[in-house]
Formats: structure tokens, C-alpha cells, sequence
């Protein structure tokens, strides 16, 4: 065993055993040398990953929406303290303390399952060089090399020589063109799990840096993945192309249930909860409950997605309670009291055609003004020549040049007329 495998024996040896013993199941099922029994093993070692990684995947929602809440915060203390970095660090950790959020909590099923990776690419390497590794002895070894998963070797590479794919009795055609669907299949659910993140699980209403960064990483990593994946056994591509895949349907899964408020996905969750509870006159569930608790409890401070989902409550003939529930309503009355409660609302953006309209309008207004003082000065001047002169014109009614208008200071007994 080589330097690199031996640091990884700790983990090499446990995960080598779960693979025997789902080797053991699906061998009973589909004959012990076969690609279905090992593969099978490795899709299911995956699950049984992730599973476990479950709790730290709740974490990492929390901290990714806690990090997009506090974007605007954030970059508001970068604008402040940019000349002072050490001050600009300490109240960046105070605001990640007084929030309780912590940046890493997004990376931890990353890092937890990177020893995993690491390990079960020591075994699948042991394989293809014909050493034992772990509990796999020299039976599971040779069993595991004569396992092919469509044409290709568990532990051959796209970038192998002929002679070593020769070696575990396959053709290098066969290798390059498994292992080449399974790396574009691999970078498009990648690909594709980063952009519905960012496409519908995110505030909109928000122009962070964050967003951008994220909308980086949706093209980089796929990148990443397809240069490293040339380097990679099929039994890894199998590896990640299952974690990936296990990925996407879960944040699918999260997204439909669990969105971020502000999003495209918080509308879409609330429309379809709005026609639920026009259809069975209930809020069904106990998460929906307490989804309108929520709503509710916001009170003004609800985002468009949540006062067009209440809105949409009056019209129905129905009224949101505070514990989640709602009760009918007259939909006159419903609206009443939605307004009363502080609803805010935006104004609508005018378009230049209007801005343009209204900004002529007001012209033209002015001008008939000026015409009009200036038809009323006219008759005064008439009305005072008429009247023998007892009623001056405005304009001699006026200040003369050089004095103050409104009533003159007395002057000084002493000063000079």
C-alpha cells in the first residue's frame, strides 16, 4: 500500500467493508461478478452517505439563506471600514455572532464527504493495480475485476493506455466512451443543480456580490469536474455521478417545499397553497400552518410574494390567523383589513413614454399659469385707470429697484434722507 492510501487507511478499510457487504446483497441477486453487483454497491454506499449527511445539509440551507440575508449588511461594512481591514474583519465577526451564522456551515457535506472520496478512490486504484485493500482479499479482488459496467472495468480511466484497459480485459473504446457520457452527465447535473439554486431559489428583490459570486461558481465548477473526471475510475464516476444526482433531487426537493422568501419559488409554494385552501376551504398540514403563521406574523413587513398570496386569501373570501389557520371572510372586509394592517407597496415604475408625457403636461401647465397672472395683471392696470387712479397697476404697486420687498425698517433719526 502505497504513502497517500496508508494516511487514508482509517476510512479505507470501513468503506471497503460496506461495499463487500452490499456486494454481498446485490451478488446474491445478480450473479457476484457482475457490474450491476458492484456498481449497485457503490450507488448504494453513496445513499448511505448522504442519508447520514442529511442534518449537515439542513445546516448548510440555514447558513446559505443566513449568508443572503445578511448580503446588504455585509457590503454596508465593507463600504464603511474599506481603509481599515482589521476593523472591517471584527465587525464582520460580530455581525456572524450577533446573527449566529457561520460561513463554513455551507461547505460541511463537502468536507464530510471528501474522505469517503478519497478513500473509495484508493480502493478502486488498489483494484485496477491488483493489490488488496481494507477487507477486499484476493477473491473480491479478482471478482471486482472482471465487473464491467457497460463495457468498461470498474477501475479504469479515460486517460488509461491500451495495454493497461487490455489488462482488465476491455477495449479502450468501450472505457472512453462510458466514461466520457458518464463526465458530461456528471458536469450537467452540476450544472443544473447550481442553476435552479440561482434561478429559483433566490431573493431577486437583492443585488448582492454573493449572487454574483454563486453565478460564477454555476459555470466554473461543472468545469472543474469535467477536467478532473478524465483522471477518474468508472467506479468514482459512478460515485459522484449518484452524489450529484442525489444532490439535485434534493434541493428540487427543497425548493418545492422550503424556498427562500423573495423568490421565484416562495410565489410559485404560495399560489399553489392558495389554490389548496380555495379548493378545501383549510390550510392542509401542519408545515403549511405554519407557513401562514409566518405570513401572518409578518405583518407590514411582508415581500410581494406574501402580500400577493393574502390578497389573494380576501379575494378567495377568506382571512389568514395567527395560528396558521384561516377563517372566512367577507372579501370587502378582508381587504379592508389587510390595508389597515400597513400593507407597503412599491410605485410603479413609470415608462419613458410617461415620464416624457407628464414632464410636458406640467410644462404647458406653468405656461397657461404665467398667461393667466399675466391677464390679471392687465385688468388690474385696466380696473385702476377707469377708477380715476385711486387703484395703482400692480406694477407701480411694486417695490422699487433696489429696495427690500415687504415693509420698509424705519430709518435712523440721524441717518440721511
Amino acid at each position: 500500500m502505497d504513502t497517500i492510501a496508508s494516511l487514508f487507511s482509517f476510512i479505507t478499510t470501513p468503506v471497503s467493508w460496506v461495499i463487500v457487504q452490499f456486494h454481498k446483497l446485490y451478488g446474491a441477486l445478480f450473479g457476484p461478478d457482475t457490474g450491476w453487483a458492484w456498481g449497485l454497491s457503490i450507488v448504494s454506499l453513496v445513499v448511505l452517505i448522504r442519508v447520514c449527511l442529511i442534518p449537515l445539509f439542513v445546516k448548510q440551507i440555514k447558513s446559505t439563506r443566513n449568508m443572503q440575508a445578511l448580503q446588504p449588511k455585509m457590503k454596508a461594512i465593507q463600504e464603511r471600514y474599506k481603509n481599515d481591514r482589521q476593523r472591517q474583519s471584527e465587525e464582520m465577526m460580530k455581525l456572524y455572532k450577533e446573527t449566529g451564522t457561520n460561513p463554513l456551515s455551507s461547505c460541511l457535506p463537502i468536507l464530510a464527504q471528501s474522505p469517503f472520496f478519497f478513500a473509495l478512490y484508493h480502493v478502486l486504484s488498489s483494484i485496477a493495480s491488483g493489490k488488496t485493500i481494507g477487507v477486499i482479499n484476493q477473491s473480491l479482488l479478482d471478482s471486482a475485476r472482471q465487473a464491467h459496467i457497460f463495457g468498461a472495468p470498474l477501475a479504469a480511466k479515460f486517460m488509461d493506455s491500451p495495454e493497461k484497459v487490455a489488462a482488465l480485459d476491455a477495449s479502450l473504446n468501450s472505457v472512453r466512451i462510458v466514461t466520457a457520457v458518464m463526465i458530461v452527465m456528471m458536469s450537467a447535473s452540476q450544472f443544473y443543480t447550481q442553476r435552479q439554486l440561482m434561478m429559483k431559489n433566490v431573493d431577486l428583490t437583492v443585488k448582492t456580490p454573493y449572487m454574483q459570486q454563486q453565478k460564477m461558481l454555476m459555470y466554473i465548477f461543472p468545469l472543474i469536474f469535467a477536467v478532473m473526471g478524465i483522471n477518474f475510475p468508472v467506479g468514482v464516476l459512478v460515485y459522484w455521478l449518484t452524489t450529484n444526482v442525489w444532490t439535485m433531487g434534493q434541493q428540487m426537493f427543497v425548493i418545492n417545499q422550503n424556498p427562500t422568501p423573495g423568490s421565484k419559488a416562495q410565489d410559485h409554494y404560495l399560489q399553489r397553497l392558495l389554490k389548496s385552501v380555495s379548493t378545501h376551504g383549510e390550510v392542509r398540514g401542519r408545515r403549511r400552518r405554519n407557513v401562514v403563521q409566518a405570513v401572518v406574523a409578518k405583518g407590514p413587513d411582508r415581500n410581494e410574494n406574501e402580500r400577493r398570496f393574502i390578497t389573494g386569501l380576501a379575494k378567495a373570501g377568506f382571512s389568514a390567523q395567527a395560528d396558521g389557520s384561516v377563517a372566512k371572510a367577507d372579501p370587502a372586509t378582508a381587504e379592508a383589513e389587510d390595508a389597515a394592517a400597513g400593507r407597503r407597496q412599491q410605485p410603479r415604475r413609470q415608462s419613458k413614454a410617461q415620464r416624457q408625457t407628464g414632464g410636458t403636461t406640467a410644462a404647458r401647465t406653468s405656461l397657461e399659469k404665467k398667461d393667466g397672472d399675466a391677464g390679471d395683471t392687465a385688468a388690474e392696470e385696466r380696473a385702476g385707470a377707469g377708477s380715476g387712479g385711486d387703484s395703482a397697476p400692480r406694477s407701480a404697486r411694486q417695490a422699487k429697484s433696489g429696495q427690500r420687498k415687504g415693509p420698509q425698517r424705519p430709518k435712523h433719526p440721524s441717518s440721511k434722507k
